[in-house]
């Protein structure tokens, strides 16, 4: 009888476990340029904050959309979810890490941040990737959507 009591205060401690790692975050549930769930995305979430508001997307791919498509207005911030504990982090002063073998979200090339820069570190021995700042996340990001925006012609040759 005991091993069943057992049992289920084991089977109590991984649920809250399971449900503590799918806290929702902020609003919205949703990435309004793409509809991706952010707390299923909370490691590469997002927040800009602008003079008026307040925009949270699923990543910095669509934080850059957002700023495109709000030209002129202020940013007064940059928030990103930590990787490794999935807060909301300031993204101008976290470690960035650009590339790796990990996937990453909305990208063809990932681009993860970490609140501290041995986070960053341990992630490039095991995935790989390279340490960046966010003007270089940025701007690789802003070079990525203008590529996938070229249009695709013909290889050259004429026929």
């Amino acid at each position: 009888m005991k091993k069943f009591w057992l049992a289920v205060a084991m089977l109590f401690a991984v649920s809250a476990v399971c449900l503590a790692a799918d806290t929702k975050v902020e609003a919205p549930a949703d990435c309004k340029h793409c509809g991706m769930n952010r707390t299923q995305f909370a490691q590469s979430r997002m927040v800009v904050t602008y003079q008026d508001g307040s925009t949270g997307t699923c990543s910095i791919n669509c934080v850059v959309v957002d700023m495109k498509a709000n030209k002129g207005k202020e940013v007064k911030s940059f928030q990103v979810g930590d990787y490794d504990s999935k807060k909301l982090i300031d993204a101008k002063t976290a470690t960035w890490v650009i590339g790796g073998k990990k996937k990453g979200v909305m990208t063809p090339v990932a681009k993860w941040a970490f609140a501290e820069k041995s986070g960053a570190e341990k992630f490039i021995k095991t995935t790989g990737g390279k340490l960046a700042t966010f003007d270089d996340v940025l701007k690789a990001t802003e070079k990525e959507l203008a590529d996938q925006d070229k249009p695709k012609g013909h290889s050259g040759h004429k026929m």
